[in-house]
């Protein structure tokens, strides 16, 4: 597939990717970071609902904020979301803390991925086979951090677990940047 050599396409498929695999692998261990805090079910079960409104609540505008300022600009936003969420996750381990951070968490994720999916789109006539590989992909790194999520929190604690996501999250910045200038600043949105 020609497609496999496409830099667009590989920046699309990696921002998807670790923008939901970092979800999934925080998200899914975050009530048991929360039980070993010493916070009830309940608590957890908080974090988790405003999550999900973080996650899908920007739904509403993303596709409005990707016209108005471009697909690579919400996703470097997504990026930094991100990796705020981490830095709020290592600041401390307070109920406020583990709220803000996966209500950010979620808005990283819909950014990231959205403007994945978008940027996506935009590279290829071929929507049917490159989705699919894309999907692959991004849901064969959700299995894997799900799978792993409880046993690295177990093993390496919470904080490791934000402090080993923070190179990847830069990583995938560094490409975002190099590949929104490389594209010119004033590449049109979607």
């Amino acid at each position: 597939m020609s497609i496999l050599r496409n830099p667009v396409f590989l920046v699309a498929v990696l921002s998807g990717t670790v923008g939901y695999g970092v979800m999934n692998l925080l998200m899914t261990a975050t009530p048991l970071a929360m039980v070993d805090h010493g916070f009830h079910f309940d608590h957890s079960a908080t974090v988790i609902q405003w999550h999900v409104f973080g996650m899908f609540a920007p739904a509403f505008i993303t596709g409005h904020l990707i016209r108005r300022f471009g697909t690579y600009q919400i996703m470097i936003a997504g990026t930094v979301a991100l990796l705020i969420s981490c830095i709020v996750n290592l600041s401390g381990t307070g109920y406020w803390q583990f709220l803000v951070a996966l209500v950010l968490l979620g808005v990283g994720w819909n950014f990231c991925f959205i403007g994945a999916t978008t940027l996506l789109a935009e590279v290829t006539t071929a929507r049917g086979r490159v989705q699919g590989l894309n999907d692959f992909l991004i849901f064969f790194t959700v299995a894997i951090t799900a799978i792993v999520s409880g046993q690295l929190h177990h093993w390496v604690g919470w904080a490791a677990i934000n402090i080993y996501v923070i190179p990847v999250i830069l990583v995938v910045l560094i490409i975002l940047l190099w590949a929104w200038f490389r594209q010119g600043v004033a590449q049109p949105a979607a």
